[in-house]
């Protein structure tokens, strides 16, 4: 038996580091996480004797579990359980464009599975409490098929579809190089492994994809690419990563309108069509063997010395050190103007998809670097598919809910087909691609159109969450900051969502839809989840279920939004009509007659001016968009992205999420004071008493700016008084009917009187000056009569 030592006096024991990863979610070795997204479908790789656990994570949503064998025979003694309806949920899916359905397709057909002969068991339904679970035992080797069905959501309705998530215990732990492959987007031409500290080469023809995978996570890899055709005629003319930052003004491609990458000849060799990782490097060249020397490690097998022998077959001479786009690489300069490297922020299985331009020669690498954290300190496999030319991907980034959550791809909205016959420039917001500015208006012609006439904008991407049952009001009173109770059906109110410091979660409005209905609507994913929590924690009987994709929503604003409302919207005898519809209430409705596609119309906005939001399923936007853009025709009606609506958002004092406010910031500090009563709402919510402190003891104030300049200023521009700071700008914009620049800014209190003259730092904050002078923070319409008219 070994004799234990106690410690000795004085002396410091050695402990190892502790880190948390919260963007990869700890779970036992044997242990592999799904999410089946409500309307979706998913489809795993199992064998006999695992173990799987479905949750209902937001509760009432159904689940069908299906099974096929090796054979590709739908088999209900693979679930240990015999089926007990037929999987309509699952055909249903698959015969839609979700975008789950495609994969799911693809590897049914690979397998000449029947879905005629689909069976499924059925779990979970209408009345299932948030975190219900259910389990089974695999009892076959084959695929297990997990479907969350959803009919459409009726806007005025909440029967909307949520998330499955799917645990499955393994009984084997397999960790070889296959499994942990991702299911491929297509069929591939080409699989290519490119093992820990080596390089391939490899021809790819224009118009077929490159998809580069971090099979493991955390693992840098090196792309460089050639015409085929220069290389033919002896000419070495690298993908210039000078040149691609030059063109596209910014530091690497992405996905969208900054796609493309270059050669020294300006021609474009690739175009960046998916990336679900969004921080890469273009700065530094591939690593090389001076680095290594330089730190100490002669002879350390290198990136550039792995690509001057995979090109050399194709008669492309060696260089000391290659420029590449250098995928996962977390690296970024600081404000010395020093590069610096952290471990990358790829997870196991994200990757980056490129469509050829040109027949291209291409090398990859998978980075040796072992020696600091760009890799995580331990080398892994990269892995490169090459995919036709026919095939259809979607242009998209990752978006992730939450850290721990599993990435999405941008999405269009389903009023996508009729704006992007109006422009090409997108913007990705909060995982959906939405209109910057049209190609035939621009936008300051949007907004002389908001503000004059009437505009319509695309606010799909907004977060929805029904929440409703016996505790749905308690819930709400507890954890925003208005008085939900003082609401009568009809009613929408704006309200804040803070910490228990008062710090601020979200912002948006409430809906109450009847007694025990409410609606949420705000901007992050993060506050349905925290509804969600403090359900559990205070023990309410209340659901909380996200309905954003049940329900897509355009904004028609402007003088004349009612005079078009009007002549499309058909109310019911006991509902209000469009012309009853006051500030900050809603009705029920329908598009032209009875029979027309259901939506709820609600007199509310983000311009300013009097203007309505419109709710419908996505199934029935482009019918709604159509009536409304039929309607508006006349009345001058003219479609608004972004940029104009930042602008006239600015203008009237609104607040906008990363800018006004963080969780740093209470509502007092982001000017929406006024969501606060702290003396009229009685029961308690959460960060009342802090809220009460800060009130009392505030720091800063939001307040305008009249810029004394016509200089550009900017969101975290620094405000002045001397040498001293006193604030920082959060927004900023050109008023077009001002005729100034005009800004929002967080002020210490003491220099936030209306009048006092500042200064906004430019350069390095002290080398060049704007003059501005403190205003309200409402430059346009303090009073708000436009929308209350």
């Amino acid at each position: 038996m070994r004799e234990l030592h106690p410690p000795i006096a004085g002396v410091r024991p050695v402990s190892a580091s502790i880190i948390r990863y919260p963007g990869i979610p700890v779970l036992p070795q044997d242990t592999e996480r799904y999410r089946c997204k409500g309307g979706g479908t998913l489809i795993v790789r199992v064998d006999a004797g695992d173990r799987v656990t479905l949750t209902d994570s937001e509760g009432g949503q159904a689940c069908e579990l299906s099974f096929i064998d090796e054979t590709g025979q739908f088999q209900s003694a693979g679930l240990g359980s015999a089926f007990t309806c037929a999987a309509e949920g699952l055909k249903a899916v698959l015969a839609s464009k979700e975008e789950s359905a495609s994969r799911v397709r693809q590897a049914l057909q690979r397998r000449n599975a029947d879905l005629g002969k689909a069976g499924a068991v059925r779990v979970f339904g209408e009345i299932s409490s948030p975190g219900s679970t259910a389990e089974f035992t695999i009892a076959l080797k084959g695929l297990l098929i997990v479907c969350a069905p959803a009919t459409a959501m009726s806007p005025e309705a909440q029967d909307t579809a949520t998330p499955i998530e799917v645990r499955i215990r393994r009984t084997t732990i397999i960790r070889d190089y296959t499994s942990a492959l991702p299911e491929p987007l297509a069929d591939p031409i080409e699989d290519i492994r490119i093992k820990a500290a080596t390089a391939s080469a490899y021809f790819v023809r224009a118009g077929e994809f490159i998809q580069i995978i971090d099979v493991y996570g955390r693992q840098c890899t090196d792309f460089q690419a050639f015409s085929a055709r220069k290389i033919d005629k002896g000419l070495d003319l690298a993908l210039d990563s000078t040149v691609t930052r030059t063109l596209l003004g910014r530091s690497y491609p992405a996905p969208g309108l900054p796609s493309k990458a270059f050669d020294r000849d300006f021609e474009p060799l690739v175009e960046v069509v998916q990336d679900t990782v969004g921080r890469h490097d273009a700065f530094a060249t591939a690593c090389n063997s001076r680095y290594y020397d330089d730190m100490g490690y002669p002879g350390h097998v290198n990136c550039t010395d792995n690509f001057n022998a995979a090109l050399a077959p194709y008669g492309v001479p060696g260089r000391k050190g290659w420029e590449a786009l250098n995928y996962f690489y977390n690296t970024n300069v600081d404000h010395n103007n020093q590069l610096y490297l952290d471990e990358p922020w790829s997870r196991p299985g994200d990757y980056v998809l490129m469509r050829a331009l040109t027949d291209l020669v291409c090398v990859s690498s998978s980075c040796p670097d072992d020696i600091d954290a760009a890799n995580g300190w331990d080398p892994t496999d990269i892995h490169v598919r090459t995919f036709s030319g026919k095939e259809k991907f979607s242009r998209a980034v990752a978006y992730r809910m939450t850290p721990d959550a599993d990435a999405e791809l941008t999405r269009e909205t389903a009023f996508h087909p009729r704006l992007s016959a109006l422009t090409r420039d997108y913007t990705e917001y909060r995982g959906f691609w939405l209109p910057n500015r049209f190609s035939s208006e621009g936008p300051v012609e949007e907004y002389w159109a908001c503000r004059e006439k009437a505009v319509v904008i695309d606010l799909s991407p907004l977060r929805k969450f029904e929440v409703t049952g016996p505790d749905a009001e308690e819930l709400l009173q507890y954890c925003v900051t208005r008085d939900v109770r003082k609401l009568s059906t009809g009613q929408v109110v704006y309200t804040a969502m803070c910490y228990e410091n008062g710090g601020m979660i979200d912002d948006g409005t409430v809906f109450r839809l009847g007694d025990k209905n409410f609606r949420w609507i705000g901007g992050d994913d993060y506050s349905g989840i925290w509804l969600r929590e403090q359900a559990e924690k205070k023990g309410f009987k209340a659901w909380v279920r996200s309905s954003t994709d049940q329900m897509h929503n355009i904004a028609l604003q402007g003088p004349k939004s009612r005079d078009i409302l009007k002549e499309i919207i058909w109310t019911a005898p006991r509902q209000p009509t469009i012309g009853e519809v006051e500030w900050f209430r809603f009705t029920v409705g329908r598009i032209g007659h009875f029979e027309g596609a259901p939506v709820v119309v609600s007199r509310t906005g983000y311009t300013g001016e009097l203007g309505y939001e419109i709710f419908c399923h996505p199934k029935d936007a482009e019918a709604v968009f159509d009536a409304v853009w039929k309607a508006g025709e006349p009345y001058g009606l003219k479609p608004m992205g972004l940029e104009a609506l930042d602008m006239v958002r600015i203008e009237a004092g609104l607040i906008f999420a990363h800018h006004e406010f963080t969780d740093q910031t209470d509502p007092f500090e982001a000017g929406i004071g006024f969501t606060v009563p702290l003396k009229s709402k009685m029961d308690d919510f959460i960060g009342r008493e802090a809220l009460i402190r800060r009130k009392e003891n505030p720091r800063y104030l939001m307040v305008g700016l009249d810029v004394e300049a016509n200089d550009a200023v900017g969101h975290g521009d620094c405000i002045h008084i001397g040498r001293a700071q006193v604030g920082v700008v959060t927004s900023a914009t050109r008023s077009p009917i001002l005729g100034k620049t005009i800004a929002l800014a967080r002020v210490d209190v003491m220099h936030a009187a209306v009048g006092t003259k500042v200064e906004i730092g430019k350069l390095d904050g002290q080398q060049k000056r704007l003059p501005a002078v403190i205003v309200p923070l409402s430059h346009y319409d303090p009073q708000k009569t436009r929308p209350r008219s």
